[in-house]
């Protein structure tokens, strides 16, 4: 672009801009809050989206092209001004206008909420999957539900955590477009009786409670491309509204009764389900937004394929994230069946052939089971499918394997009272996926070793994968500029490019420019540090992060003990030896989840004593950042030196943080788990510090015992000293953390911490000894960066369209 034309497009936006801060506000630019500022340039964003959007729906109406739709309750899909600005390839436009109008960019951006619609990596990976979809130009889109609420927000008072309602929502949302007019009608609880009508056995459902769902859609932009796929979020609403009547009675509470239990379906995602009401809420949460969804799929199928359901397994997949979405199967067996008019054998073939399902847990206990009683009363017909699915698949297992009839029954969907999710996913999929190599081999030989064996060829992997576009590009811009600068921009559309910065390896220009970078991304850490929690810390100490939803065998508890100790090491030698290190926390329990509140409290403990006190605080300090989500990740990311991805190997999945981390630079310490082996394999033994226990040694410990934690609490000093702190006052009075000791000690540390405590101490020492040579930190940093393509959202995307959607 010329200097002229550059100057008009400048002066047209200008134009535009101001004449919609009028409409927006009915000032003049001089007047308009910064509020209103960001809703003119939103709205502007919008209308030159709007056209590409609209033409991109009707290229996928004309051609018969395969669509794919993503069904996961989280969508995790951060702040969006930004990202569509530059995938207008307008932000030089928009910034020098802005600029020379006298207004502050990054100041009108700040004013967009994150939109609360996930927690954490499952909701992350969804909102990678969209925005990859799109810059590849493939016809992808979400379905999910539209929380009023999200999961909550996050405060830190008395070093607890406390939950508040997110109300995101509170000043609208500019990205969203409500479309009333495809509402449909879910139906809950109610009488199933059977008819013979025209001679074919028929359903009637009756006497049901009807919830109104209501579709919001945002656009989901493709990298400089004018795609626009779609991301569908369904929100729960009454049939009829306000009950006057009712309320002109005096019946005040009992007339908004129904409009309350309505509009709860989509108030918050994961409801507390420790008690019946959250479970029973949950499960309507998860019927809500398949019905809905499907509903509208089929129907949107049938208008453009001459009013037929035919070939709809072959021109459209539904893609079950975890098993949130299970009822997929039932739900369009249940409307090609009833409302299609389609046989079982016709509709099965058709459901499985469309259903595809990614599992995200390795832990059987975490896998979803719904109890039957809970299930048949509120979805009298869905139930009724689901026993006739496991009636003819245990039948069939019956038939094949007749000598194996404990393996068949421990196969079943409905066992114990309880119906399986993961099993009834399994069952109603074609492909069934990990999501790491690992993962899929757990998969495969334990978790669902006997469905591999009935099902093999159902079973496939595919690593995760993130967005280069959030995760590098819009959220490091220095580095972007840098990489362009120096192996030119190929990269940005093929991350696998990255590769040519190996020949910058040894090259000692590009590693002061790359060191002047990461110092300026910690300098900005460290002043959002000291804005938000008051924390003064070193932007030159080593950036150790762990950042993640707070699980136990996440290990966040590992990460807490061993600052404990180092705590005690300097106490005793305030002249150790050491590079200054400032370890940063972030991530949320669930509300009912009170050992993962006990160590966020933990944490925030051992923060306050380290930090105040004067003989360690300039060695190392702790910050613990509240309200983790995709804004503050992307703070996070570009300034971090360590990713900790610590968890008890063979427990987490994939892992995505940690390629998020991995494509800033940042240097992984962690387990052989997940996602962590095949960096490891991407990067080399010398460029990531890995310590701990395998997969297989936890497995044969879970499986054979001989494992006794406190004989390795008698054996070592060190952690007696750190346990005993946890219950001796060290804290403060009437603080102590017994649920923390008991778990470790009573309970034989369920997830190795005390087992891999001295190989974690050993890896941290590597890493001090590392870092203090920068040559050798450095090369390991760019190598990272340089070896990242693999965990690009794109190569995985390529992944699922090559083996397992064969989107052309």
């Amino acid at each position: 672009m010329d200097a002229s034309d550059k100057s008009q497009q400048k002066d047209a936006f200008k134009k535009e801009f101001i004449k919609k801060i009028e409409e927006v506000s009915g000032n003049c630019l001089a007047d308009a809050s910064v509020l209103k500022q960001y809703q003119a340039l939103a709205e502007l964003v919008m209308e030159k989206i709007s056209a590409e959007w609209a033409q991109t729906n009707m290229q996928y109406n004309k051609q018969p092209t395969k669509q794919v739709y993503f069904f996961s309750i989280e969508f995790l899909i951060g702040r969006l001004l930004n990202s569509y600005i530059n995938n207008l390839s307008l932000e030089e436009i928009v910034t020098e206008s802005l600029d020379e109008l006298g207004l502050d960019y990054e100041a009108i951006l700040a004013q967009e909420s994150d939109p609360g619609l996930g927690n954490g990596g499952l909701g992350r990976l969804m909102a990678c999957y969209l925005d990859s979809s799109a810059a590849m130009k493939m016809p992808a889109h979400g379905n999910g539900i539209r929380y009023k609420y999200g999961l909550f927000e996050q405060r830190i008072i008395n070093a607890e955590q406390i939950e508040v309602a997110d109300n995101w929502l509170k000043n609208g949302y500019p990205f969203e477009i409500r479309k009333p007019d495809k509402s449909v009608i879910v139906k809950y609880y109610g009488h199933v009786h059977a008819e013979n009508i025209n001679g074919n056995l028929t359903f009637v459902h009756e006497d049901y409670e009807p919830i109104m769902a209501v579709p919001y859609d945002i656009p989901i932009m493709g990298y400089h491309n004018k795609t626009v796929n779609s991301l569908r979020l369904w929100s729960a609403e009454p049939i009829d509204g306000f009950d006057l009547p009712t309320f002109n009675q005096g019946q005040f509470l009992y007339a908004v009764r129904q409009k309350s239990e309505a509009e709860a379906i989509s108030q918050i995602l994961y409801p507390n389900d420790s008690g019946f009401d959250g479970k029973l809420l949950r499960l309507k949460q998860e019927y809500f937004f398949v019905c809905a969804g499907l509903k509208r799929i089929v129907s949107h199928y049938k208008r453009n394929n001459s009013n037929s359901v035919d070939g709809f397994g072959e021109k459209i997949c539904i893609h079950i994230n975890d098993t949130h979405p299970a009822m997929c199967g039932p739900e369009l067996m249940r409307i090609f069946m009833d409302e299609e008019g389609l046989g079982w054998n016709d509709a099965w073939k058709m459901t499985v052939a469309s259903l595809s399902f990614t599992n995200h847990t390795v832990m059987p206990e975490a896998l979803e089971k719904w109890s039957v009683d809970m299930m048949s009363k509120l979805l009298p017909r869905i139930y009724m499918i689901i026993e006739e699915i496991n009636r003819r698949f245990i039948e069939e297992l019956d038939l094949n394997y007749p000598n194996d009839p404990d393996r068949n029954h421990s196969l079943s969907i409905i066992k114990d009272g309880q119906v399986h999710m993961a099993n009834l996913s399994i069952v109603t999929s074609h492909s069934i996926n990990g999501v790491a190599s690992l993962h899929s081999k757990i998969l495969r030989e334990e978790t669902f070793h006997g469905f591999y064996q009935v099902f093999p060829e159902r079973f496939n992997s595919v690593t995760n994968g993130v967005s280069p576009r959030r995760f590098l590009m819009y959220n490091n811009p220095k580095l972007k500029n840098l990489l362009n600068e120096s192996i030119g921009n190929e990269w940005e559309t093929n991350l696998f490019q990255l590769k040519r910065l190996l020949n910058f390896i040894n090259d000692p220009v590009f590693y002061e420019k790359y060191n002047a970078i990461k110092l300026s991304n910690k300098s900005q850490l460290a002043d959002y540090i000291s804005r938000r929690i008051g924390l003064h810390v070193d932007p030159t100490s080593i950036f150790d992060i762990q950042v993640k939803r707070i699980h136990e065998y996440k290990r966040q508890l590992l990460n807490a003990l061993h600052i404990l100790y180092l705590y005690n090491r300097l106490k005793e030698n305030p002249n150790l030896e050491m590079a200054p290190r400032t370890f940063i926390f972030a991530g949320k329990a669930a509300p009912g989840y009170y050992y993962a509140k006990d160590v966020i409290k933990l944490i925030n403990a051992i923060a306050e004593l380290v930090n105040g006190d004067n003989t360690v605080n300039t060695k190392i300090k702790v910050a613990f950042l509240a309200n983790f989500n995709v804004s503050l990740a992307e703070k996070i990311y570009p300034a971090a030196n360590i990713s900790e991805q610590i968890s008890t190997a063979g427990k987490e999945a994939s892992g995505t943080s940690n390629m998020k981390f991995m494509m800033n630079g940042a240097v992984t310490l962690g387990t052989m788990d997940g996602a962590n082996i095949e960096i490891a394999e991407a990067v080399g033994p010398t460029n990531i510090v890995t310590f701990g226990l395998t997969s297989e040694e936890v497995s044969n410990y879970n499986k054979y015992g001989g494992y006794r934690s406190v004989d390795i609490f008698e054996q070592d000093p060190r952690i007696q000293q750190v346990l005993h702190q946890l219950v001796d006052g060290t804290f403060g009075f009437g603080l102590n953390f017994q649920s923390i000791y008991d778990s470790l000690l009573l309970y034989n540390d369920p997830y190795f911490v005390l087992k891999d405590f001295n190989a974690y101490t050993d890896a941290q020492n590597r890493v001090d000894h590392l870092y203090r040579n920068e040559q050798i930190w450095t090369k390991m940093s760019i190598t990272n960066i340089a070896q990242s393509g693999m965990f690009s959202s794109d190569r995985s995307i390529s992944d699922y369209q090559r083996e397992i959607w064969t989107v052309k």
